[in-house]
């Protein structure tokens, strides 16, 4: 696995801040989810092999505080209130965390992993100039709605109708549903939209994809569904319903079909983003793209 750039990170930001008398002695990380970190157990793991694969030992150099919202929302912005206060050197977040997080400073470097467009989300001016104190890395997930129609569409060819979840609250869920719906559109399928904002809602969302009789569903890529895995598997496996989700760990954990980039890979890669660094010392920096998407299915990946 590839871990392009995580030293320039940590000698750029950690060591100087540190020996300036900026941070504590042990430089601190702030992870911050808006959804469960216990059900991403795959990116922590991801995270911290990549600290170690370039000498950063967790409790022995640097520190990594590992904070979660539960997908409340509400909860993120005391969460990286505290997480300023308390020094943190850098805050590596998700598109929701990030977005708060760039409201709430301007001087400590926040990197983010989004599957949208960072642009359009507001994350960052552009891809070559992305802003002060904020980079990252987008992997292209909103982006890839209307591939992911055209593989459930060709696993399910008579499929009349297809369900499209979606979170409301979530920017890189709202992205992927307009561009699914465009591509319907395109080709003439009927697509119905269901929101879930909590997992509360994913019985009456399921309850309406049974009354209108859909043929499969499209779950876009949010950490709410990412966090809930489980519970959309066996809710699809309940009503008979073939789905396609954004996450490989949808289908390792008992889903039909994924369509997206490898998540260790784009967490690896977020936080190995040499331009958070180097924005903390006033370097011009990029948003990268991770490039490799991957299809995985129960019978077979590509």
């Amino acid at each position: 696995m590839r871990l392009i750039g995580l030293a320039v990170v940590l000698t750029v930001i950690l060591a100087p801040l540190a020996a300036e008398g900026q941070q504590p002695a042990i430089p601190m990380i702030g992870f911050v989810r808006s959804s469960s970190i216990e059900t991403v157990g795959h990116m922590v793991a991801a995270f911290r092999q990549g600290l170690r694969d370039t000498g950063y030992v967790e409790g022995r150099n640097v520190a990594i505080e590992f904070r979660s919202a539960d997908d409340n929302y509400d909860k993120l912005s005391a969460i990286i209130a505290e997480l300023i206060r308390q020094q943190a050197a850098v805050i590596v977040a998700n598109t929701v965390a990030a977005q708060l997080a760039k409201a709430a400073t301007t001087t400590v470097p926040i990197v983010f992993a989004t599957g949208g467009d960072p642009v359009s989300e507001n994350l960052v001016a552009s891809f070559n100039r992305p802003g002060r104190n904020i980079t990252g890395v987008s992997f292209l997930g909103s982006n890839l709605g209307g591939k992911k129609l055209e593989l459930i569409r060709a696993l399910v060819p008579k499929a009349r109708t297809i369900g499209v979840l979606e979170n409301p609250n979530s920017p890189v869920s709202q992205t992927e549903r307009m561009d699914v719906l465009t591509a319907a559109r395109a080709v003439g399928q009927r697509a119905i939209v269901l929101k879930a904002s909590t997992e509360d809602d994913f019985e009456t969302a399921f309850a309406t994809l049974v009354r209108e009789r859909a043929g499969a569903l499209l779950v876009t890529g949010d950490a709410l569904f990412n966090s809930r895995r489980d519970r959309l598997i066996a809710l699809a496996a309940r009503h008979a319903v073939p789905t396609i989700h954004s996450e490989k760990p949808f289908v390792e954990a008992g889903g039909l079909m994924s369509y997206g980039a490898t998540s260790p890979r784009r967490i690896d890669r977020s936080v190995s983003t040499p331009a958070a660094s180097s924005r903390a010392r006033g370097r011009r920096t990029v948003v990268e793209h991770a490039s490799i998407m991957r299809l995985t299915s129960w019978f077979g990946s590509g």
